[in-house]
């Protein structure tokens, strides 16, 4: 299975955080799965440092390597598909992870009511 991962569940994982389910950790550790982390994370969990709301004890970007998850770049396609969702959230990040996982069609790992509600892209519940 094709995973990618909300910046949330990166988080959680790399710091051993209970919040995120065994079924999770479990498909996460599994090498029969790829993993991905969007571009969207460093950028996304940067603004958060810069505004006070996050301490990381490293660069967002390393949390990608050092946990052998696979980068995906945001491309054209993706930006002009969470452009063009008919998807009535606002959040960027969002959309982007959304649309990521539309294209590449690979399986949103996260904990967000906002994206829950979103039909048409597989999703794990990583709560």
């Amino acid at each position: 299975m094709d995973l990618l991962l909300d910046s949330h569940v990166v988080l959680w994982w790399d710091a051993g955080d209970r919040r995120l389910n065994v079924d999770i950790r479990e498909r996460i550790a599994d090498p029969d799965n790829t993993v991905f982390v969007s571009a969207a994370m460093p950028w996304e969990i940067g603004i958060k440092l810069r505004k006070g709301k996050l301490t990381l004890y490293c660069e967002p970007e390393q949390l990608i390597e050092r946990n052998g998850f696979l980068a995906l770049p945001i491309d054209a396609r993706h930006g002009a598909l969470a452009g063009s969702l008919d998807w009535d959230h606002p959040d960027p990040f969002d959309r982007v992870l959304v649309a990521q996982a539309l294209s590449e069609n690979l399986v949103l790992v996260h904990a967000d009511r906002a994206i829950r509600g979103y039909d048409g892209v597989g999703q794990l519940w990583a709560g």
